[in-house]
């Protein structure tokens, strides 16, 4: 059982037919679209019918449970004989574990992906340079508001852009970066001796005040606690607003609306930049969990060894190089060619069979990849259109990652699943990010915010500190 996020391919199509030769096996998928996704998973992990593979958030409430029960395989043990399922990184192994023990296959994402993308030929008609710190960050918003960037003699554009976070706290919204570059913990993090939630920090506050600071000069867009996500790029491409603070693909995003759209200087339109320091100098970036979902082998489908190495061994060879090209690249020579030995280019797009391989590819069978996406890179080849700016803006993110990992704040409590968390997270965790944004707009003020925090911490939020710091202090060292 796998998410979908268009339409679902057909079982007889040239990608799965190509898939199940590749493997020497039949698959069958059930497909189930994303917004319906958990609700799904939640009937399914209480039925009798878990398929044998579930693509799942490791950190999901019943599955945690699920898996605790023995409802799943633990893989902690077993991974070693598959070369190819062994993890590639031992952080992001223990950050998708369940207090240590591994119960699935996780899907490889950056550590890092944090960035700033901005109007280029705004800063150029300003005569700005790329912001570094997040005075200069101020600064910058501040001119891209005040200092009429389009030319068009309105004042109509605002320095940032914040869309209606679908998260709680710590989820990788705009607000959660920038609390990490003010040097509040991503998440949880240590403060004498003790491990705490980033938002019962004092850089916390600070963050959201300097925040609130530029929302109450007008920098940023009135409707960021209802705008749409899904519109985000939008008001960039239009010309409404300067910088965006998201993951750093979004710059291609961006980039491809100018392209489309016949601007042949779409390449002067978008650049980007990392984290944003402190005036001192001091750096703190936002990173992620390195993992997005993981693949869980159900043991009420799965049920001896020998049907479990037999999974494994068909996992493991969907995890090799080739295997990884075909769901993430899709069909070489049918819908792409390789170039310069570590890109993969799009052929023959106008044709209507290749779109649907690539549909089928984009969509769907990405979602059995394990190690990385297209679009983010991986083992496979890493998706780039024709076209030099492409190119620069991909080379220019490898280059901010790796300066940027070397600052990362990772949340610390990433690998365990406090039992109070998994029960009652989902009832008290709307207090935090519901509290900001009420700050944010001014409809409480510091002592409210204050007063926020301590209700999550009556709420049940003192068993859940409590008990994150006994899971760590029990960790496998």
């Amino acid at each position: 059982m796998a998410k979908l996020f268009g339409t679902a391919p057909e079982p007889t199509g040239e990608m799965q037919q190509t898939i199940e030769k590749f493997l020497g096996k039949k698959i069958k998928v059930t497909w189930v679209p994303n917004a319906e996704y958990t609700e799904k998973m939640n009937v399914t992990l209480a039925s009798d019918s878990i398929p044998q593979v579930v693509v799942v958030d490791p950190k999901m409430p019943a599955f945690v449970k699920a898996a605790q029960a023995g409802a799943f395989w633990d893989l902690t043990d077993k991974l070693d004989k598959y070369p190819n399922l062994k993890p590639a990184d031992e952080r992001t192994a223990l950050n998708a574990s369940i207090n240590g023990k591994i119960y699935g296959l996780y899907r490889m994402r950056p550590l890092l992906r944090s960035a700033v993308v901005i109007r280029k030929d705004w800063l150029k008609k300003l005569g700005l340079e790329e912001p570094k710190t997040v005075d200069d960050f101020y600064n910058v918003a501040k001119a891209f508001t005040e200092k009429d960037p389009d030319g068009n003699g309105k004042k109509d554009t605002y320095g940032l852009l914040i869309p209606k976070w679908p998260g709680n706290y710590a989820s990788a919204s705009p607000y959660d970066v920038i609390e990490t570059w003010f040097g509040a913990p991503t998440g949880w993090g240590e403060r004498n001796g003790k491990v705490v939630p980033g938002f019962d920090t004092p850089e916390f506050v600070e963050a959201n005040k300097w925040l609130k600071k530029m929302m109450d000069e007008g920098l940023i867009n009135p409707d960021y606690a209802t705008f749409d996500t899904a519109k985000w790029n939008e008001p960039f491409f239009h010309g409404r607003g300067g910088m965006i603070i998201d993951v750093n693909i979004r710059s291609r995003q961006v980039l491809d609306l100018f392209r489309e759209n016949g601007d042949k200087d779409y390449g002067d339109k978008v650049t980007m930049v990392g984290n944003m320091a402190l005036a001192e100098g001091k750096k703190f970036s936002y990173p992620f969990t390195g993992y997005a979902d993981q693949l869980a082998i159900s043991k009420q489908s799965v049920r001896t060894d020998a049907e479990l190495d037999n999974v494994l061994k068909t996992l493991d060879k969907l995890a090799t190089k080739e295997g990884q090209v075909l769901l993430q690249n899709g069909i070489e020579g049918r819908n792409f060619k390789v170039e310069n030995g570590d890109t993969a280019a799009l052929i023959n797009e106008d044709d209507p069979a290749v779109k649907v391989v690539q549909d089928n590819v984009d969509d769907a069978f990405t979602q059995l990849s394990t190690k990385g996406t297209m679009d983010i890179g991986g083992i496979a080849y890493q998706r780039v259109p024709s076209g030099q700016p492409y190119r620069d803006i991909l080379a220019l993110q490898k280059k901010l990652v790796e300066e940027d990992l070397k600052t990362a704040v990772h949340n610390v409590a990433l690998p365990v699943a406090p039992p109070t968390a998994i029960e009652r997270g989902a009832q008290i965790d709307t207090i935090i990010s519901d509290a900001r944004i009420k700050f944010l707009s001014g409809a409480i003020d510091e002592a409210g915010l204050k007063a926020e925090i301590k209700r999550w911490y009556d709420g049940g939020g003192t068993q859940i500190a409590a008990e994150v710091n006994d899971l760590l202090a029990k960790l496998p060292k």
